[in-house]
């Protein structure tokens, strides 16, 4: 069952900054050790080589851990869907989306009907079949967290059409893609791109949907995020925490010695 993703819903729903880390590594040890100082984990699919086996593991942490899990999956692909649903996963994100009809179809294909057209084969969600019937699909319909990246152009000029669509919970800016998009790429700070974010939060917000971001382990686009509107923020990542510990502390060493 899905059980952890309320705890991030509520502290949404509380006006909570919600911080997570990026899981890149195989290992579910990292996961695991990250679950007590975050809000959840984004597990990402789409940048990694991560597998579908080691994705499990992590989900599997995940919830030993009592932390919300999200999957970002590699494209909008009916397949990928289906598999990390029937995995486990408590909330998806699509990346790189297109357009509205593209969320749409990504919707339907994570809600079972009649809100949707999710195929019907869950594993570990329905706790290998031991949970029946309509109290399963009524918690997976109304649980499962389903958030889609805006970070194209094609996709801002269809935001008004997108923030109405039923069954999405959530927009997440993408601001590197998105700047790329705008012929500005790594210019995330440029007034067009902040113009383009300031659009999707507005939209985003007025609708009801909450507003994510992915980003770099940088405090300060962290807070300039929240300034902006931004409610959840992936903050770096497990192997960016690695590198710049190390590089910080074997610093301070070495110039000491």
């Amino acid at each position: 069952m899905i059980c952890n993703i309320h705890k991030f819903r509520d502290k949404l729903a509380a006006g909570n900054f919600c911080l997570g880390a990026g899981i890149t590594f195989q290992d579910p040890a990292v996961t695991e050790a990250l679950c007590p100082s975050v809000d959840f984990l984004w597990i990402d699919l789409e940048h990694n080589p991560t597998s579908l086996e080691s994705m499990t593991t992590h989900l599997m942490a995940a919830r030993a851990g009592g932390t919300p899990a999200i999957v970002r999956i590699p494209s909008s692909d009916v397949a990928w869907i289906k598999r990390v649903l029937d995995s486990g996963a408590e909330g998806i994100i699509l990346p790189q989306a297109k357009s509205a009809s593209e969320i749409q179809a990504f919707v339907s294909a994570c809600r079972y009907p009649p809100q949707g057209d999710r195929g019907f084969g869950p594993r570990r969600p329905s706790n290998y079949g031991r949970i029946r019937g309509d109290d399963y699909l009524k918690h997976a319909n109304e649980q499962l967290f389903v958030a889609a990246q805006i970070e194209t152009v094609s996709a801002l000029e269809e935001l008004d059409r997108i923030v109405n669509i039923e069954g999405l919970d959530s927009l997440v800016i993408g601001p590197y893609d998105l700047s790329g998009s705008l012929g500005l790429l790594g210019q995330v700070h440029h007034p067009h791109v902040l113009d383009a974010i300031g659009k999707i939060v507005k939209h985003g917000r007025a609708a009801g949907l909450s507003i994510g971001m992915g980003m770099g382990a940088d405090p300060d686009h962290a807070l300039e995020a929240k300034k902006l509107g931004v409610q959840w923020a992936q903050c770096g990542n497990d192997y960016e925490y690695m590198i710049r510990t190390v590089d910080e502390i074997f610093a301070s060493v070495r110039n000491s010695l």
